[in-house]
């Protein structure tokens, strides 16, 4: 039986202040205009402090299909956010935390994945790599070309 469970993790610079990354990625509501390859629609269910429960419609690496992911996080100004995203795919883990470095901001990416829909457990190996190479191409190098100047 193949692996039900994805680890991806990467860490990216972008020659941005942390504060800039932080306004783009943190706003949900806006996933949508700054990453259309990734977000369709997104939403505020609640937001309480720095606790927040988004729905969003996220397209799918693959082809044409959207998912419905709710993510349940928490803030951690300045640095990114941490969160549990459930959809039909499976449950994410994800976190997105940055640090300040002479050139820049480093951002620390991981997002554990438990692949609970038996079909995409079939093929845990290529979605790591390929999940990882797509969100690479339509989050932080898109951050990279909205901010490095």
């Amino acid at each position: 039986m193949k692996s039900k469970f994805v680890h991806l993790e990467k860490n990216y610079t972008i020659r941005a202040h942390r504060e800039e990354i932080y306004k783009i990625i943190t706003d949900f509501e806006n996933l949508p205009k700054y990453f259309p390859s990734v977000a369709k629609s997104a939403r505020y269910i609640s937001r309480d402090g720095d606790n927040f429960i988004v729905e969003a419609k996220t397209k799918a690496f693959f082809g044409n299909k959207t998912f419905t992911v709710r993510m349940e996080g928490q803030l951690q100004p300045p640095r990114g956010f941490v969160s549990k995203n459930t959809s039909s795919l499976g449950i994410e883990n994800e976190t997105f935390l940055m640090e300040e470095v002479p050139n820049g901001t480093n951002i620390h990416y991981v997002n554990d994945v438990e692949l609970t829909n038996s079909f995409f457990r079939l093929f845990s190996f290529l979605i790591k790599y390929v999940a990882l190479w797509y969100w690479e191409r339509a989050v932080f190098y898109k951050l990279k070309r909205m901010l490095e100047k």
